[in-house]
């Protein structure tokens, strides 16, 4: 189980990747229409996105009114305090880079590398909390970080404008 600071450890990694305050007009996030050109451009801060909270003044806000968000429409929405406290941590870094559903699916996937018998829905439900909490993390968070890197790889290769965030991406998925 994730220890009771474990969303401040997570936090900082997430902060960390995401980055402070970008506006830049070809990023449909950044759009509150969630296309580019759609709506107002408001930008992305630490990952908090004009398309996802198109109410937010997103340039102005603070750490602590992010780190808000992500406990309450992450960490807690998604009960990742239920898992070790590193896999906790990588699914909400991976989770806000990509999505919930596909980190956990990575997530799945690589519990099923590790000869795990589990579907590969997308959802953290009992069965895929379980088998993650039975496996030390020594050996689930490679076969996590391999899964993570392999969905980067199949995105950037079906689209190759964006093959140009791969080295991110895998810095990321490896981190």
């Amino acid at each position: 189980m994730a220890e009771a600071d474990g969303f401040a450890a997570a936090i900082a990694i997430v902060l960390a990747h995401e980055g402070g305050f970008q506006d830049s007009s070809d990023d449909a996030g950044n759009w509150t229409g969630g296309r580019v050109g759609a709506g107002t451009l408001k930008g992305t801060k630490f990952g908090i996105s004009a398309a996802q909270y198109p109410t937010l003044d997103i340039a102005n806000m603070t750490t602590d009114e992010v780190a808000a968000i992500y406990r309450r429409d992450w960490w807690d929405r998604f009960g990742l305090d239920a898992l070790p406290a590193p896999l906790a941590t990588k699914l909400l870094d991976a989770g806000v880079n990509i999505g919930m559903v596909d980190a956990v699916t990575a997530l799945q996937r690589a519990l099923r590398a590790c000869g795990r018998s589990i579907a590969e829905d997308g959802k953290l439900g009992l069965l895929t909390r379980a088998a993650a909490a039975s496996m030390s993390s020594d050996i689930l968070l490679p076969a996590l970080r391999e899964a993570l890197a392999g969905h980067y790889r199949l995105v950037a290769a079906h689209d190759p404008a964006g093959s140009r965030f791969l080295p991110g991406w895998l810095a990321r998925a490896y981190s």
